[in-house]
């Protein structure tokens, strides 16, 4: 077993300290209201958000390539059926 040394022990007393005074309530408080707050919200994770950005792009090409075909067809003087 080894020996600890006095700063590990005064470290380990003051991480201690710290978390039974008011600063580690109001830490805890502050993470709490704010995940509270967060989850309330309409959010998205990044990654989901790229994935509709991809389909949204993929979406305006194609409406951009029919509206093209459109355009060709009607200076045709084709009708579509």
């Amino acid at each position: 077993m080894s020996a600890r040394s006095p700063l590990d022990d005064f470290a380990r007393r003051f991480k201690d300290l710290a978390a039974q005074s008011p600063l580690g309530d109001i830490e805890r408080n502050s993470k709490a209201l704010l995940s509270h707050a967060l989850a309330k919200m309409d959010l998205v994770t990044r990654d989901e958000f790229d994935a509709q950005a991809r389909v949204l792009a993929r979406t305006r090409e194609a409406l951009e390539a029919l509206e093209h075909r459109v355009a060709e067809l009607e200076s045709r003087g084709a009708t579509p059926d």
